[in-house]
């Protein structure tokens, strides 16, 4: 018997609403899949009004949960691997079960998720059949062969436990006291008092083949510094060599242009609300391109390796600025690999004028 089949319908019925008074998601591990994974928690809220729903999360992540008006709270999972990733999922798991939760929602489709959950003794514990953890679940769905955006996957999880699911919007509140480091941030660099500007993500932690060309970015960074408008390259820790390169390119003569790198100075939260200042943001296909949609910016996405019917930035709302999506029309892509075998030419066909343009229409 295979996990796929381990689907268990005579469950279906009884997870139907009323829900479980406490129930805990478990979250994705990466900031865009985490995301994505939003449309799904508000199903689950839709569906449940009055339950806990609580959202366990990676450090990287857990910020975004706290963020969601769908969540009740979230709760910081360790995160370590080799020798240690044994004794920290068992503390892991201990965590969860203070919780005193009825009922778990495995958004990962590992077999340490269930494992996890399964350890705690959360008598309810449903997921996709995936990484022969079937036995682990009470409900054990299978997984969807064909499906469109990703959040459609994660939608397919409130559908399969009997709910209504809702249209894929991604959308999070920023905290005041985030928007005031935000703006104190923008002030110290130069950029105050209303003046006009668009941030710039050009990291992307999958790989260099997601990451449009540091010297288009700083061409468009000229561009846009004709029109008076500045240029703000946000990112975390491991994005400053990305965002350090633009700013090199763009300050170097003839036709030098100040840029305002805050590469690694904003947690999670100042970054949203940094973003939600922004006249725009333009990004690779990273988890900054997927916050600044959720905040309703207006976000230009540079799609390269990867593939933009599946991780295109979510809508924060019918009436937030729908994300435009720059590609090139190359024979090879989307290749889903992490460095260009021959001349990324995905992402070196994509000129500063052509974002520019869609900046601005």
């Amino acid at each position: 018997m295979t996990d796929q089949d381990l689907t268990h319908p005579q469950e279906l019925f009884a997870v139907k609403t009323p829900g479980p008074a406490r129930l805990v998601v478990l979250a994705p591990n990466w900031l865009g899949d985490a995301v994505m994974a939003l449309p799904l928690l508000a199903d689950l809220r839709r569906a449940w009004p009055d339950s806990a729903i609580v959202v366990a999360a990676r450090p990287g992540v857990a910020p975004l949960f706290a963020m969601a008006p769908a969540a009740s709270g979230t709760i910081t999972l360790e995160g370590s691997s080799g020798s240690r990733a044994l004794s920290s999922a068992k503390r892991n798991a201990a965590l969860l079960e203070r919780g005193g939760f009825d009922a778990a929602l495995l958004l990962p489709n590992s077999f340490m998720a269930a494992w996890l959950v399964w350890r705690a003794g959360i008598g309810q514990r449903w997921g996709y059949a995936r990484d022969l953890r079937g036995r682990l679940l009470t409900l054990a769905l299978a997984r969807p062969k064909n499906y469109g955006h990703q959040a459609e996957y994660y939608q397919r999880l409130a559908s399969g436990l009997g709910l209504a699911v809702g249209a894929p919007f991604a959308s999070i509140e920023v905290p005041v006291e985030a928007s005031s480091t935000a703006a104190a941030l923008l002030r110290e660099s130069g950029v105050g008092d209303g003046r006009r500007f668009v941030a710039f993500a050009p990291g992307a932690a999958y790989g260099r083949a997601k990451q449009w060309l540091p010297v288009r970015f700083a061409e468009l960074a000229r561009l846009l510094a004709r029109d008076g408008v500045a240029t703000v390259l946000v990112g975390a820790a491991g994005d400053k060599r990305a965002c350090d390169e633009v700013t090199d390119l763009a300050q170097r003569a003839p036709s030098s242009t100040t840029v305002n790198n805050l590469a690694g100075r904003t947690d999670l939260a100042t970054l949203a609300a940094l973003f939600s200042m922004a006249d725009a943001v333009v990004a690779n296909d990273s988890g900054a391109m997927h916050l600044a949609a959720a905040v309703g910016a207006r976000v230009t996405a540079v799609f390269g390796a990867t593939d933009d019917t599946k991780t295109s930035p979510l809508s924060a709302g019918e009436s937030a600025p729908a994300p435009r999506i720059v590609t090139a029309d190359v024979w090879c892509r989307p290749c889903m690999l992490r460095e260009c075998p021959i001349d990324h030419r995905c992402m070196s066909r994509i000129s500063a004028q052509n974002v520019m343009e869609a900046l601005t229409t």
